[in-house]
């Protein structure tokens, strides 16, 4: 819209009154059919663009997003994320939009019911998070349907929740893909070894299984002679201890070369490589992290798989931002970029894409 067509030049030009176009204009009700289609009509003859970030703050209201993550280490994928939120909620300052962290334990569903229920105490305008077991993610979300409140999920993408949006990697590909770029580098191999963390078992995410179950069905389809070796590092242990179970783990298996694991944990087993002094082993992994960055200049890590964190947690909420203050239509799916760092590049990767 030409900035000089003013709301009294649109209410002349339909032939109705000021307020009338306001209502219009802010989708208010008490208007006549034959009154809108005459101010549509107009509106539509000038191209007119409402300017949404003066009306936003005309209002003068302000807004709380809360955003449910895992308890997380100062330098961990998760950090990353959470710095990525806080960073967008600056950049809104002017709209008074504020950010509230809430955190949960991965392995204790309870931590999780326990602090979606002081979110809904809260009433926040907007929820960012990170699902837990379907069910109990359910039960979370079914509130925050009934109170209208928009969600976004980030990670795992679970469907049958009905977010607003949903931000992470596709996870079936990228195992697919984590795959395919370990055997560039392991086709000739007779057996690998897969790194897992669990407790109880389980792994720590949906996002987790998702990815092996692609990267398996790659190697099924493409090496199915080369021997998977699982080995579980279990969460919540001491240093020492996988210092044991590594040191009799390639003692056990002299003969492999390469490994893989899903999760952001690589550096575990890269440092181990580099304190031992064995070379001729190297772990692929995930996540931009400085522990695995540091492993893959080293040499004890072959490739990092990344996917912008940072990015993630930054445009989660300014998701909310637009759908909620500005009134926008956000995208429903947003798969982030499968990206590949080796040692030669990996200096040059940006977190950020501002």
């Amino acid at each position: 819209m030409n900035e000089k067509i003013r709301i009294k030049d649109i209410a002349e030009k339909s032939g109705v009154s000021v307020g009338t176009v306001d209502r219009v204009l802010h989708n208010r009700p008490n208007v006549s059919k034959e009154a809108r289609e005459k101010v549509e009509a107009v509106l539509q003859s000038i191209n007119y663009q409402p300017n949404v970030y003066a009306s936003a703050l005309a209002y003068n209201k302000s807004y709380t997003f809360f955003c449910l993550i895992p308890k997380h280490e100062s330098e961990a994928y998760w950090a990353e994320i959470e710095e990525g939120a806080m960073k967008a909620c600056e950049a809104r300052r002017d709209f008074q939009v504020h950010l509230e962290m809430m955190y949960f334990n991965r392995f204790d569903n309870n931590t999780f019911i326990k602090a979606g229920k002081e979110c809904l105490n809260a009433q926040p305008s907007g929820v960012i998070i990170v699902p837990t077991d379907l069910e109990v993610t359910r039960k979370f979300t079914d509130k925050l349907h009934e109170l209208h409140i928009p969600f976004i999920l980030l990670d795992s993408y679970m469907p049958d929740l009905k977010p607003l949006s949903f931000y992470g990697q596709d996870s079936f590909s990228s195992g697919y893909f984590a795959a395919k770029m370990l055997m560039l580098i392991a086709s000739q191999e007779k057996e690998i070894m897969l790194m897992k963390q669990t407790k109880n078992g389980k792994v720590a995410s949906k996002q987790q299984d998702n990815r092996e179950v692609g990267f398996r069905h790659y190697m099924q389809d493409h090496f199915p002679q080369i021997k998977i070796i699982e080995l579980d590092l279990p969460l919540d242990k001491q240093k020492s201890h996988y210092e044991e179970i590594l040191e009799q783990f390639f003692t056990q298996h002299p003969n492999l070369h390469h490994c893989i694991t899903l999760c952001s944990k690589a550096h575990i087993v890269g440092e181990f490589l580099l304190k031992t002094n064995r070379r001729d082993v190297q772990i692929m992994g995930y996540d931009m992290v400085e522990k695995n960055a540091t492993c893959l200049r080293l040499g004890s890590m072959s490739f990092i798989i990344a996917q912008h964190a940072f990015m993630q947690g930054y445009n989660c909420l300014d998701s909310l931002f637009k759908a909620i203050v500005l009134k926008k239509k956000v995208e429903p799916v947003n798969y982030m970029p499968i990206e590949l760092l080796t040692k030669e590049n990996v200096d040059f990767y940006r977190r950020t894409q501002l």
